[in-house]
């Protein structure tokens, strides 16, 4: 994706949009979808009509960027909604979402939460647990920044995920009646779940939880300037932990049974990242 590219994304939104201004974005992954349920004032514009969003083809992801007010908020609330993403093992490219990202950042919006279905690597952390990403491990070894040119791709790392926000996060699951774990998520490309071999190597080094995704736009977004929050939905114990086969609909099945509860912590945390 090019400048230009993101500029007549931007353009089209605030087009769509008028003079309405997002203050915070946020990207859905799988089991997060019910976060837009009551959702008020919603305007939506597809991903095919943005040149610097990619094209999707996977369950779950819907592929529409949607403007949208908070419901209960104290003061009016303006949240841009990513609806699905494209997985680096789509196509082995890590550069997929940049363009989201760099137009998230070019509306002026300065705040980016990722959201996305996980692998618990923690026997007391079931599925339906949430996690809140404090560290994560790039094991795939790509960056969506590979390509670029400039002293501003050597991007520092060592506070990926804004520890403000963690702290703000952590209170309003409380304030929701829900403990809101904190740990290190491993990247791994997939598509294929990973071994019990794997995951006592990803247990040794420190991780907590695995997936396939949203380290490419953690590192997107703080090259383009935003603050990132990143909270992972548990929705399955990884190999080797549980007896059950592992399959993508078992992730969208246990991901539906807990959507409401990780939607409203969700809306919760957006709240209180702007108050």
């Amino acid at each position: 994706m090019s400048t230009a590219e993101v500029a007549r994304s931007a353009a089209r939104l605030r087009q769509a949009w008028g003079a309405r201004q997002p203050q915070v974005a946020v990207l859905l992954g799988s089991g997060w979808a019910g976060m837009v349920d009551g959702l008020l004032d919603t305007v939506d514009v597809p991903y095919a009509e943005l040149p610097a969003f990619p094209p999707l083809g996977i369950a779950g992801h819907t592929g529409c960027v949607r403007l949208a007010r908070l419901p209960g908020a104290a003061r009016p609330l303006d949240v841009m909604v990513l609806m699905g993403r494209q997985h680096a093992y789509e196509t082995g490219d890590a550069t997929a979402m940049r363009g989201a990202v760099q137009t998230v950042a070019a509306l002026g919006c300065p705040t980016l939460v990722l959201t996305n279905a996980a692998g618990s690597l923690r026997g007391d952390w079931p599925t339906g647990s949430l996690m809140l990403r404090s560290d994560h491990l790039n094991l795939v070894q790509r960056s969506p920044l590979q390509g670029l040119g400039g002293s501003d791709r050597f991007v520092d790392m060592g506070q990926a995920y804004d520890p403000e926000l963690r702290s703000r996060a952590v209170q309003a699951a409380a304030a929701e009646s829900v403990m809101m774990h904190e740990g290190v998520y491993a990247w791994m490309m997939g598509p294929q779940f990973e071994t019990p071999a794997e995951i006592r190597m990803l247990q040794r080094l420190g991780a907590d939880a695995v997936g396939m995704s949203t380290v490419p736009e953690t590192i997107a977004a703080r090259h383009a300037g935003l603050r990132v929050l990143a909270i992972s939905l548990m929705t399955n114990m990884a190999a080797g932990l549980a007896a059950q086969p592992l399959s993508h609909e078992q992730t969208l099945k246990a991901a539906a049974a807990h959507e409401q509860q990780a939607a409203a912590v969700l809306r919760a945390v957006l709240q209180s990242l702007v108050d």
